[in-house]
């Protein structure tokens, strides 16, 4: 099941990691994609400072799917 994550502004996807408690800081955002596997809208990234659009699609390894949607858009 993907869980839909409501969010105010731009963010990041080390932002969303930390935000969501998948890692405990934005410092271990490039080790925790390094050694997980994190798909954004189906394709692997390791960028955690790629910014996050109105449905995009996250896939965490042993984790879960989240479902990014923007305040105020449609």
């Amino acid at each position: 099941m993907v869980e839909e994550i409501s969010v105010e502004g731009e963010i990041t996807l080390g932002q969303f990691l930390k935000n969501e408690g998948i890692i405990e800081s934005g410092g271990q955002a490039k080790w925790f994609l390094q050694d997980f596997e994190v798909l954004l809208n189906g394709e692997r990234e390791v960028r955690r400072g790629k910014k996050l659009h109105h449905h995009d699609q996250i896939d965490v390894e042993e984790v879960g799917s989240f479902l990014i949607l923007h305040q105020g858009e449609e």
